[in-house]
């Protein structure tokens, strides 16, 4: 991906919709930092190796971590943010049909069984349009069909935008205080609130209490930390304040769908 190209040449852009009946495959390291905001007809999925990923869309900011993918329906506007101009891109753009089951409307972050990953990865080599009746068209299909019946768990790997003003310097602080020990009437107490009206803004404007805000906050660290492999679980859990590591791999069980040292497991047999 050139550097040198303008907004208006990029593929996603300028390629994925030209043929509005085609399935468009793009698979690329980013190249780039940002991804800036744009919108196409078709429904994008995308798989990301090598790195982390965030999706923002005008109401939530997603965290795309390894052997995960986003659905994002046709017509939504979204940035795409690596760390790394090195994390390596899988995009498979399917137009949208008439009566199409309710899975395709949502965006939603899943987990990639073996089945799903080696499907993609058989695409591997594959880039550009698609047309109805060649075998990579009837390839492509197939992983598109399957995804209703194989992804059961919308993981909870989003946040959302704060529109109150007053909520963005808390959400900083929190974001700045993950290992510590956060009591909620020592925030409101900071910020000049009482509980109940900071409970109210945060119910309002996010649509969750602070727990739950600040316990995703945390699990979504520390699949950051485990990523990087420069501490252990145990450390992982102290860093993003959870004194029992049980507590932890708990919490991290019911976020994500597998405890920390499984995921770490899952991450290695994809390098293989």
């Amino acid at each position: 991906m050139s550097p040198f190209e303008t907004l208006e040449e990029k593929y996603y852009i300028k390629e994925v919709d030209t043929d509005k009946k085609s399935i468009y495959c793009h698979h690329d390291l980013m190249g780039e930092l940002l991804i800036p905001t744009h919108k196409h007809e078709k429904a994008q999925m995308l798989y990301s190796e090598g790195g982390i990923v965030h999706v923002t869309t005008e109401t939530k900011t997603y965290f795309l971590p390894a052997r995960h993918f986003i659905w994002i329906p046709g017509g939504v506007k979204h940035s795409i943010h690596p760390n790394s101009e090195r994390v390596m891109m899988r995009n498979l753009y399917f137009p949208v049909d008439l009566n199409e089951d309710s899975f395709y409307e949502k965006e939603g972050i899943y987990p990639i069984n073996d089945l799903l990953l080696q499907m993609m990865l058989f695409t591997n080599r594959w880039n550009g349009n698609f047309k109805k009746g060649t075998r990579n068209f009837s390839i492509a299909n197939a992983i598109k069909a399957i995804l209703p019946e194989i992804c059961l768990t919308n993981l909870p790997l989003s946040l959302p935008l704060p529109k109150d003003i007053r909520l963005n310097k808390i959400i900083s602080f929190l974001d700045k205080n993950l290992g510590e020990t956060i009591l909620f009437s020592d925030l409101a107490n900071r910020f000049g609130f009482s509980e109940r009206s900071l409970y109210r803004l945060f119910q309002k404007d996010l649509g969750m209490s602070f727990i739950q805000y600040f316990t995703i906050r945390r699990i979504l660290k520390a699949i950051e930390l485990l990523l990087e492999k420069k501490l252990s679980v145990s450390e992982v859990a102290q860093a993003v304040g959870y004194s029992s590591v049980p507590t932890f791999s708990n919490t991290f069980f019911k976020i994500l769908g597998q405890r920390p040292s499984d995921y770490l497991k899952g991450i290695e047999i994809l390098k293989k």
